[in-house]
């Protein structure tokens, strides 16, 4: 049998030939890891020297940094807000140097005291026989418009619209009295206090003096010639702080988040119950959005624990409840959200639930990351990362205080099981941080397969608690969620032996919009530290 002759295509030449010719599918490179940051002290402000009390209104309970992050806000218990102003950035001396140097240099963020105004008052409600106490729950700063710049401050029940600019100061001069002659001692005569001579209505002064030396002289009959007085501005600037609105008698319940919108006209206030949305120019009439509020209090089974606006999208808000979901809202949909667009939550597996769970996924606070695309939400055992565009689940778990969760029974009985933590995120995107106990602060990197878990101490020395080889967190079994949990292996000061402090609690904090900072408060202390 005559075997058949190979074809052109058939030959092994061809064949090499035309694999050659195919273009080769390159493999995808992995993305580089950022490395963990080390993050050193840079300041602190109102630190307490050792024993030292602590008075209950000077408790830091708000922080807020402006979106140039060239400003920091901090609210206390006793109703003040302090603004802190930075002073490195405009260095450009040194900027040139630094632009001059072959290796990048971290650069020390620097801030100052810039001014300070009492925002709110203790108030009595008659109506209600409730007191309302003066402490600062949320500041949000507004746009900036010349040398003043705004800011939202509110607490449980009024908020004020404020405006602080920079006014040179004024003094009176060209006086009546002449202040250049000496009295027989040396001294001078000032006007205006009891050594001056009583002015008669025709501009005359009597020959009386108030004051036991009367050894000036006037001429007789008084002054030649009534001279009015002149306002002279001089050099010497003054922070002046302004209330340009009150908002006031829209809640019934405790307001306990603000947020302003991007377009720069409106802002929303959220309590227990509602959400309402303001004009910053109308400070009388404000619309309701959102009320969860059931015809029968005895059918309310969750709460609203905070709210937020997108960072870019003016008609989106997203809303927390005490029950651990999300809700994201489209204001054009209707006047009154009572539908959401997306819900987030993570459903419980089966048979874990206990007494405490519902307390302890309650959450405390949510974030929007700054692209928009993500939001940070904290309850009081973890912080999750949600994917606006997957409502499965969360992208990221990371583990704050896992050693605590044996302890929750001892927790609910001294209340600090109720205990409200705060969050944030860098200006990238790569790394989110949240108080815990002890003064104790969590850094996470949430960049896929990032090891990165630091825990640093609200102090001089931030580094002294950082734990140097973290094991390697461990995925969920929930594949469809693509899940991480980290940071659990991680028991903190439990681990080493040592016992932690439920009164020392760093429930507030700020990460600064475009550099790796983050300004945290400590009962009364405000530290800030960098990478």
């Amino acid at each position: 049998m005559e075997r058949e002759p190979m074809s052109s295509d058939d030959r092994p030449e061809a064949a090499a030939a035309a694999a050659a010719a195919e273009p080769v599918q390159e493999q995808p490179q992995p993305q580089p890891q950022p490395q963990p940051l080390e993050w050193r002290f840079a300041q602190v402000f109102g630190e307490r020297a050792a024993g030292e009390d602590v008075q209950e209104v000077d408790i830091i309970s708000a922080i807020e940094f402006d979106k140039s992050g060239d400003h920091l806000a901090t609210g206390d218990r006793g109703g003040r807000v302090v603004l802190f102003e930075r002073t490195d950035s405009g260095d450009s001396s040194s900027r040139r140097e630094l632009e001059g140097q072959d290796y990048p240099v971290a650069r020390h963020p620097e801030f100052r005291y810039r001014t300070e105004f009492q925002s709110h008052e203790p108030e009595f409600d008659y109506l209600k026989s409730l007191e309302i106490e003066e402490k600062i729950n949320k500041i949000k700063w507004c746009q900036k418009t010349n040398n003043a710049v705004f800011l939202l401050s509110t607490n449980d029940k009024t908020i004020k619209y404020w405006k602080v600019q920079e006014k040179k100061v004024k003094r009176v001069s060209v006086m009546n009295l002449d202040t250049s002659q000496s009295s027989g001692n040396g001294s001078t005569s000032s006007p205006g206090t009891n050594s001056c001579k009583a002015l008669l209505p025709n501009g005359g002064c009597s020959e009386k003096l108030y004051h036991p030396n009367n050894n000036m002289s006037f001429p007789p009959g008084g002054c030649a010639s009534l001279r009015l007085p002149v306002v002279v501005t001089g050099q010497d600037l003054n922070h002046v702080a302004r209330c340009r609105r009150v908002y006031a008698h829209a809640h019934d319940y405790h307001i306990n988040s603000i947020s302003n919108n991007s377009d720069g006209e409106t802002f929303i206030s959220a309590d227990d119950l509602r959400i309402n949305l303001w004009n910053l120019e109308i400070s009388n009439q404000s619309f309701n959005i959102v009320d969860v509020k059931p015809v029968n209090m005895e059918d309310l089974t969750e709460v609203i624990t905070c709210a937020e606006f997108h960072p870019t999208h003016c008609n989106t808000l997203a809303y927390s409840s005490s029950k651990g979901t999300i809700r994201l809202i489209d204001l054009r949909q209707s006047a009154l959200c009572d539908n959401h667009a997306k819900l987030f939550e993570e459903h419980d597996a089966p048979g874990s639930r206990s007494f405490f769970t519902e307390i302890i996924t309650s959450v405390s606070d949510i974030k929007f990351a700054r692209d928009g695309r993500h939001i940070l939400s904290r309850d009081y055992m973890t912080l999750k990362l949600w994917d606006l565009n997957m409502d499965s689940g969360p992208v990221a778990t990371f583990q704050v205080h896992e050693y605590l969760r044996p302890k929750l029974c001892d927790l609910y009985e001294n209340d600090s099981i109720f205990d409200k933590f705060e969050c944030c995120l860098s200006g990238d995107g790569l790394r989110v941080a949240t108080g815990s106990y002890s003064n104790l602060f969590r850094v996470f990197g949430c960049a896929p397969g990032s090891m990165e878990a630091s825990t640093l101490e609200a102090s001089r020395n931030p580094m002294r608690h950082q734990v140097s080889n973290p094991a390697r967190p461990s995925r969920t079994l929930t594949s469809f969620t693509r899940a991480v949990r980290r940071g659990g292996e991680n028991t903190s000061v439990e681990a080493n032996g040592n016992s932690y402090d439920l009164s020392t609690k760093l429930l507030h904090l700020a990460w600064h919009p475009t550099e790796n900072s983050i300004a945290c408060a400590a009962a009364n202390s405000l530290y800030m530290y960098y990478a």
